[in-house]
């Protein structure tokens, strides 16, 4: 679905990341986790055409998309749902929704995802005609997802979902990225909470100034004493 192949990312001269190589089966749900300033950020980025790469391969169901305009790896089918969730505030719910199907014309459909997203969510459907800015941070949280969802994507990327949530409302998020991928659409998560991330990914990376240092299954890494110790607020006994 999604390889990547020796990607460099630098700013100003300063690596950000390092030469990575990275794979996002399909179907599947990758997390990548790492402290602030690995670099995790700035792979969704890059993936998405946002941030350029000094070199290296993204290579999308056979295709290269690294160097595309953003509006054709939107095309591709390929989501951000940004840190932050950069919701129109003074939009409302459904028009946010419907900012996320820009590059659709197909209106039945259109209707049914906006259905879906309104059962994934239902708060949504309640304040459809509530101005974004007036939500609370998990709703536009949900709003967000929601918005990429309605691009019908066939691989969503996800930077930072729980970040300043509630631990309900985290909870909820983690279930709701579960239910997306048994609807078939795979994930990459980027996500500081690394206990739930682990807990939900079929894959995981760790990610260190700009360089993949472990990499495993979820259940793998969950059982991983670094991983433990650096990540999970674990102390060796």
């Amino acid at each position: 679905m999604l390889n990547i192949k020796n990607l460099q990312v630098s700013y100003g001269g300063i690596k950000a990341l390092n030469g990575i190589d990275l794979e996002v089966p399909e179907g599947k749900i990758v997390t990548l986790i790492g402290s602030n300033g690995a670099g995790k950020s700035t792979l969704l980025r890059t993936i998405s055409g946002l941030v350029k790469a000094t070199s290296g391969s993204i290579n999308f169901n056979g295709k290269e998309i690294l160097g595309m305009p953003i509006n054709k790896i939107c095309a591709e089918r390929i989501a951000l749902v940004p840190e932050g969730r950069h919701v129109f505030t003074d939009l409302t719910v459904q028009e946010n929704l419907m900012i996320g199907a820009y590059l659709r014309n197909d209106k039945k459909e259109i209707e049914k995802d906006m259905e879906w997203v309104f059962q994934l969510f239902p708060i949504l459907k309640q304040r459809s005609w509530q101005f974004a800015g007036t939500l609370s941070g998990g709703e536009q949280q949900m709003l967000a997802v929601g918005r990429a969802l309605m691009s019908r994507p066939k691989v969503i990327m996800m930077d930072e979902p729980s970040l300043g949530l509630a631990p309900l409302i985290v909870q909820q998020i983690f279930e709701i990225i579960k239910e997306i991928n048994k609807s078939g659409v795979t994930i990459l998560l980027v996500e500081q909470n690394a206990n739930m991330a682990l807990k939900t990914a079929d894959i995981a990376y760790v990610l260190e100034t700009g360089n993949i240092v472990l990499k495993g299954s979820g259940e793998e890494l969950l059982s991983n004493e670094a991983v433990k110790e650096a990540y999970l607020g674990k102390k060796k006994k």
